[in-house]
């Protein structure tokens, strides 16, 4: 499975990033956002709605645990689900929220501190991990199976270094 490693120099390539991510997605793809606060997961999640043409604000997810969001992904509408797990005291909430239900072939999820979920949430398609560097940040994004390659196939990035 694919591997990639990569260092951000600034928001600005983070969001790049973010944008090129968007090309590739597919109805079913679930991925996995790793890293510290601060580190950039909601910008990255941010501006790969933005590049899928979600028109709206984006808000983090904190304290309402998820936010759905409809796109388009090769002119078909797809719901996106943004979670954010960070404030789920236990990985019950998220099977009480009936949140399981929402990974399936037709949504896209992105989430934020998976390791708040363990054991209730699905594996991922694309394993994603930020962390803050001296200048900018380390990225490592790990295909887990077909269909994250097939979204990392579409990966047109080259970061300002």
């Amino acid at each position: 499975m694919q591997h990639l490693n990569m260092t951000l120099a600034d928001e600005a390539a983070t969001l790049a990033l973010g944008k090129s991510l968007a090309h590739g997605l597919q109805a079913g793809l679930c991925v996995y956002l790793h890293g510290d606060l601060g580190a950039g997961k909601t910008a990255l999640t941010r501006a790969v709605l933005h590049a899928a043409g979600h028109q709206g604000q984006v808000k983090s997810p904190t304290y309402t645990l998820a936010e759905p969001y409809q796109i388009m992904v090769n002119q078909q509408a797809i719901k996106f689900m943004h979670f954010d797990l960070y404030r789920m005291i236990s990985p019950d909430e998220f099977i009480e929220a009936g949140f399981r239900d929402e990974f399936n072939q037709q949504t896209i999820c992105f989430v934020e501190w998976p390791e708040k979920g363990e054991g209730v949430l699905p594996p991922p398609d694309l394993d994603i991990y930020l962390d803050i560097a001296a200048h900018g940040r380390r990225v490592q994004l790990h295909a887990r199976s077909v269909l994250a390659e097939r979204c990392l196939d579409h990966l047109n990035f080259a970061p300002n270094l």
